[in-house]
């Protein structure tokens, strides 16, 4: 099975949830934003799964409105906290 490797950035509570600022993600090819969510949480069961529920996400420096969107070998996927306002 070939794979790809994201780097995943974290960010506030995100970061202290997950104990690390960032980390390499290996993933099957074809994985969209959902498999390597999905991923973050089997890899951080403790506090992160709950902090996932409340974040927006950027892949390669642009906004994630459809987390389905196919995921690219090298890919930054940015964790965000909510943001107030709107």
């Amino acid at each position: 099975m070939t794979t790809l490797t994201i780097v995943v950035r974290y960010f506030a509570a995100a970061r202290a949830a997950a104990g690390v600022d960032e980390e390499k993600v290996q993933l099957p090819s074809g994985a969209s934003v959902a498999d390597a969510v999905t991923e973050l949480r089997r890899l951080h069961p403790e506090g992160l799964p709950r902090v996932l529920d409340a974040v927006s996400y950027l892949l390669d420096g642009i906004a994630v409105r459809d987390l389905g969107r196919a995921l690219t070998d090298g890919a930054e996927l940015d964790v965000l906290p909510p943001f107030a306002g709107g």
